[in-house]
């Protein structure tokens, strides 16, 4: 199925989400990698605040490419998600409530999906040029010494994503597997 949503993406949005959805996101959303992550993770371990406001914010998993002229970023595509699974769930248990990448996640995170009634997402993997045009906006918040990996904010305009784990704990890598292999 087919779905428009907007971010923030609450608890009410993930509830109506499932596993193989597509979805078009408009909204605010971040972008964050291994790097960030792991100062956002020793920040809180000192006791410090975030950076960004977590409470139903979306993470995409993604490292820029420098923006061409008149665009506000260069090739947008995701990176694999697993480099980011030893921090998800801290951060999913803060109140995050969707994250952006591509491949596969561990059962930690899957767990904190599910406890946090949150989502993950999966955009195409190759086809950075062609999400980038879905950007609208795209500025620094922190972190800008990490040059690529730095903390940014976008504005997305229906950017396309696939609903692969959905509130439930429902995978649709796993549940392709399994009814592909049925039909062998």
């Amino acid at each position: 199925m087919d779905q428009h949503i907007t971010t923030p993406i609450t608890e009410e949005v993930t509830k109506k989400l499932h596993s193989g959805d597509y979805v078009y996101i408009t909204g605010t959303i971040y972008v964050a990698r291994d790097a960030a992550h792991k100062r956002m993770i020793e920040a809180l371990d000192r006791g410090e605040q975030l950076p960004i406001d977590i409470k139903d914010a979306t993470i995409y998993y993604m490292g820029p490419s420098p923006a061409r002229e008149g665009r506000p970023i260069g090739s947008a595509g995701p990176t694999t998600a697993t480099r980011m699974d030893k921090y998800a769930p801290t951060l999913l248990d803060l109140g995050e409530k969707a994250m952006i990448g591509k491949g596969k996640r561990s059962k930690e995170v899957i767990d904190a999906i599910i406890r946090n009634h949150a989502v993950y997402f999966a955009a195409v993997g190759g086809a950075g040029a062609l999400l980038s045009k879905c950007i609208r906006k795209s500025e620094i918040v922190c972190y800008e010494d990490l040059g690529a990996e730095a903390i940014r904010k976008l504005y997305v305009e229906n950017f396309p994503a696939i609903v692969v784990i959905d509130q439930d704990g429902n995978n649709l890598y796993e549940t392709s597997i399994k009814k592909f292999a049925s039909e062998i």
